[in-house]
C-alpha cells in the first residue's frame, strides 16, 4: 500500500511537471517560407487574391482537408471580404481576406473547429531581374493549453504546417508559370487594312536582340512625338522591311500611327532619325496571336503557310504587326494581343 502511495505521488508530480512544461511553451507561433518565382508580382498576386484559383495550388493537409472535401466560395471571390469555407465530419472552417495591398500584401484570417484562429500572410517582393520573392506565413497568438498539449503529443506545429506551406508555394509556381505560357493563334484570312500615316524609326537587328532594339526605337519615336506635340492615333506597330530568321538578319521600323502627315528633315537621315511614313489602304492576310511575344515566330510561320496554301500573292508593301494592347498594363503575357498583317494582291 505504501509503495502504491509513492507511485501515485510520483505520477502526480509527473502530471504537474508536464502541465508546467506545457504551460510555459510559447503562446504564439509563426511559420513562414519564401520562394523565388520567375513571374511578375501582379501575376502571382492575382492567383492568390482570387479564391477561385486555390483549388489549383493550395495545400490543405495541415487542416485535414482531403481532395473530396466540398469547398464553398462566397459570391465575391477576391479582395477584402472574400470567403473560402468547408464542412467535414471533423468540423467546419473558413478563410476570410481581411487586408490587401495590391501586388504587395494579402492578409487572411483562418478559423476552424478545435483550432485557434490563425493568420495567413502573403508578401510579394519584386526583384531587379523580374522574378518575385513570395513569402507565405501562418501565425497565431494566445494558443490555448489544450492546443499546446495536443501538439506536443502529436507533432510540432512546424512539422505539421511547413510541408503544406512548401507544397503550396511549389504548386503556385507551377500554376503561375502555366498561366503565363498560354497562347493561341487565329487566322482571320483576307481583310482590308485602312492604312494611314505614322512616325517611325528604322534599325537593323539580330533575332535575339530585336526586343531590346524595339524598346529603344519606340522610346525614340515617342520622345520625338512628345517634344513636337504629335499625338498618337492608334496602337504601335512594327514594320518588317526584311525578316530573315535563317540568316539572323532583321531590318525593322517601330512605328506609331498619327492622323496627319508630318514634315520632317529628310535631307540628312541620321541613325536615330524619326520620320513620317504612310501605308496605303490594302488587302491583307490577318492573323492574331494572343500570348507572349516569344510565340511570334510560330505565328508568322502560320501566316506564311496560310498564304502559300491558299495561293495568295504578297505585294511590295512590307508586312507588319500591331500591338493591340499595352503589355505594361497587362503583367500576364497570356493577355497580350498582336495582330499580324501581310499585304496581298
Amino acid at each position: 500500500m505504501k509503495a502504491l502511495k509513492y507511485l501515485l505521488f510520483l505520477f502526480l508530480i509527473l502530471i504537474i511537471g508536464f502541465s508546467i512544461y506545457i504551460a510555459i511553451q510559447p503562446n504564439t507561433f509563426e511559420i513562414s517560407k519564401t520562394k523565388t518565382i520567375k513571374a511578375p508580382a501582379p501575376v502571382i498576386y492575382n492567383n492568390v487574391i482570387n479564391f477561385k484559383t486555390w483549388k489549383n495550388w493550395w495545400s490543405t493537409s495541415y487542416i485535414g482537408l482531403s481532395p473530396e472535401t466540398k469547398i464553398t466560395l462566397s459570391k465575391q471571390t477576391k479582395d477584402i471580404g472574400a470567403l473560402y469555407s468547408w464542412n467535414t465530419p471533423n468540423g467546419t472552417g473558413i478563410i476570410e481576406t481581411i487586408k490587401t495591398l495590391p501586388n504587395n500584401l494579402i492578409v487572411q484570417k483562418i478559423q476552424f473547429t478545435n483550432k485557434p484562429t490563425m493568420l495567413i500572410k502573403w508578401q510579394f517582393k519584386t526583384n531587379d531581374n523580374g522574378t518575385t520573392n513570395v513569402t507565405y506565413s501562418i501565425s497565431s497568438k494566445n494558443l490555448p493549453f489544450k492546443f499546446k498539449a495536443f501538439n506536443i503529443f502529436k507533432n510540432s506545429i512546424e512539422n505539421q504546417i511547413l510541408p503544406s506551406i512548401e507544397n503550396s508555394l511549389n504548386q503556385l509556381e507551377h500554376t503561375t508559370t502555366q498561366s503565363m505560357a498560354v497562347y493561341s493563334i487565329k487566322i482571320y484570312g483576307e481583310t482590308q487594312y485602312g492604312g494611314g500615316f505614322y512616325m517611325y524609326n528604322t534599325t537593323t537587328s539580330t533575332v535575339d536582340n530585336r526586343s531590346n532594339k524595339k524598346k529603344k526605337q519606340f522610346y525614340n519615336v515617342r520622345n520625338y512625338m512628345n517634344e513636337n506635340n504629335i499625338y498618337a492615333n492608334g496602337s504601335p506597330f512594327t514594320i518588317y522591311n526584311e525578316l530573315n530568321i535563317d540568316k539572323d538578319s532583321i531590318i525593322m521600323s517601330q512605328a506609331i500611327p498619327i492622323r496627319d502627315k508630318i514634315e520632317t528633315n529628310t535631307q540628312i537621315i541620321e541613325a536615330d532619325e524619326v520620320l513620317c511614313g504612310y501605308i496605303p489602304k490594302t488587302k491583307a492576310i490577318k492573323l492574331i496571336l494572343k500570348g507572349n511575344y516569344s510565340n511570334l515566330p510560330e505565328a508568322w510561320k502560320a501566316a506564311k503557310t496560310y498564304i502559300t496554301t491558299n495561293n495568295f500573292t504578297q505585294t511590295d508593301l512590307y508586312p507588319f504587326e500591331i500591338y493591340s494592347n499595352d503589355p505594361n498594363s497587362l503583367p500576364n503575357p497570356a493577355d497580350w494581343i498582336t495582330e499580324i498583317y501581310i499585304p496581298i494582291k
